[in-house]
């Protein structure tokens, strides 16, 4: 039977203790209900212990006990000997659990967010030259286009074009034939996922790395083999030579890395470990996936973590995939418009060789036949203003980093982090708290933030904050002070 780990079920369970009517534990044993209804925790599933529970939710025992009673009487739970408590039949398709990544996303619903800091999501505010495409296309760009059906199941031949030239101006080679235009770069992640791993296939992914990626893998049924992120806070060392070690008990289907601005951390990788790094994965031939989402956010300050040629120096030129020089048959670049310009405008694309683009885009016309060609238009004009929308970016997120370690530095002196060298947020170490119930905690209090094991494939990180100032500091000055009461809370 599957078993959700206590850790991944709070973080399902937002708003819980704030939310509906009555005492605590009918308010949890509601929410609950509400993810089997939902789907979101799928029928046959085995939930923590009462004590486990109780504890990364920071409530009493009984609180649990009794909501677990609840459910029972009503139906939606049975104990099971030497098994625990199981989630009875809901109608649930899913055969996996998701991770709440978008449950921030879900509460958007216009009402009730009056005075909540919200400090779980890191996307940027839209730049005005987005509005400035739209506005500026005319009949004239559709021209040959609207004689045809409009799909484009790989991308308007413009948009394809410009992307390989994008690649070219970093000197490596790419042709349009090479690139599919996707939805954002969630979905190239997901279709790489759908076309490229089976049900229990080992895919080896840094540690931590990005969110949507572990749950894209898992809804997949892939394995996950952890490795630590190079010059990441809390890395392990060499993440090459532990994959060298790890394949000589057995091959991983594929290796999922963020060299160049990783999320959470903001790291980059220096020139040395990513030799190292092309070495090994060209040594074993091993199928790499490159995301580099986040790579146009680099703030090229020719820091000792961001100085290398993978990098983005001050020139601002486009950022050169690691797996450049490596078969062109077994890497998938994935790349997007949406965290430069704006999470409104769904561009992303995958860059491999013919054979896998067309394998993934034989997948996505099942989902959605083909991106908006008006997305599309944009993203064109877009692409010409890429060293403008650079600059600006890099301004604006120097200067909401610098206030945000300052803000830390005074106000959290205790806390550790490693200065990043790009993306929106600091990856912040808070000595001595769980994090998980630290989240819980500031749920109670109106915060909004999302802990360091959301990040990790095996729910490592525990003393970890993600911190974004994406949107300016305000949000988390705010926030600043419950969140210390909550760490010493949540200290144990």
């Amino acid at each position: 039977m599957a078993r959700i780990a206590s850790t991944r079920l709070s973080r399902l369970l937002t708003g819980w203790s704030s939310e509906g009517a009555g005492p605590l534990p009918r308010r949890l044993a509601d929410a609950l209900r509400e993810l089997a209804e939902r789907g979101d925790v799928p029928a046959g599933t085995v939930l923590p212990s009462q004590r486990e529970l109780a504890l990364v939710l920071a409530v009493s025992r009984s609180t649990v006990t009794s909501a677990y009673g609840l459910l029972e009487a009503e139906g939606w739970l049975e104990s099971v000997r030497g098994s625990g408590s199981r989630l009875r039949a809901s109608g649930a398709l899913d055969r996996y659990v998701t991770e709440g990544r978008l449950v921030s996303f879900d509460a958007r619903t216009g009402t009730g967010t009056a005075g909540i800091a919200d400090l779980s999501s890191g996307a940027l505010p839209g730049l005005g030259a987005v509005g400035e495409a739209v506005g500026a296309l005319t009949s004239g760009d559709l021209g040959g286009l609207l004689v045809a059906d409009g799909y484009h199941p790989y991308g308007i031949p413009a948009l394809r074009e410009g992307i390989a030239a994008y690649y070219r101006a970093a000197g490596v080679p790419t042709e349009a034939g090479q690139i599919l235009v996707t939805a954002g770069s969630q979905q190239a992640v997901w279709l790489v996922a759908q076309a490229l791993v089976e049900p229990g296939d080992t895919v080896v992914v840094e540690d931590p790395t990005y969110r949507g990626a572990l749950e894209a893998l898992r809804a997949r049924g892939a394995r996950l083999v952890p490795v630590g992120a190079d010059g990441a806070d809390g890395g392990d060392g060499s993440g090459a030579a532990a994959v060298r070690r790890l394949s000589a008990h057995g091959r991983p289907r594929l290796v999922y890395l963020q060299p160049t601005v990783h999320n959470p951390t903001g790291r980059t990788l220096d020139d040395v470990a990513r030799r190292e790094w092309r070495r090994v994965l060209g040594d074993l031939e091993l199928f790499t996936v490159e995301d580099t989402a986040c790579a146009e956010l680099a703030l090229g300050e020719g820091e000792k973590d961001g100085s290398g040629s993978g990098g983005q120096g001050d020139g601002g030129g486009a950022p050169e995939p690691l797996v450049a020089g490596l078969p062109m048959a077994s890497t998938v670049t994935v790349g997007t418009l949406s965290k430069l310009f704006w999470g409104g405008l769904r561009v992303g694309w995958v860059r491999s060789s013919p054979q896998v683009v067309a394998r993934l885009a034989k997948i996505k016309t099942s989902v959605d036949l083909s991106c908006s060609v008006m997305d599309q238009l944009v993203a064109v004009r877009l692409l010409d203003r890429l060293p403008e929308a650079r600059a600006r970016r890099r301004a604006e997120l120097r200067a909401q980093r610098d206030t945000a370690e300052a803000l830390l530095r005074s106000g959290a002196p205790h806390w550790e982090w490693t200065r990043p060298a790009g993306g929106a947020a600091l990856w912040v170490r808070v000595p001595g708290a769980d994090t998980e119930t630290l989240a819980q905690l500031a749920r109670r209090r109106g915060v909004s933030v999302v802990p360091g094991s959301a990040f990790s494939p095996v729910d490592g990180f525990r003393d970890r904050l993600r911190l974004p100032y994406a949107h300016g500091t305000a949000a988390l000055e705010a926030a600043l002070p419950t969140l210390l009461e909550c760490a010493e809370r949540a200290a144990g």
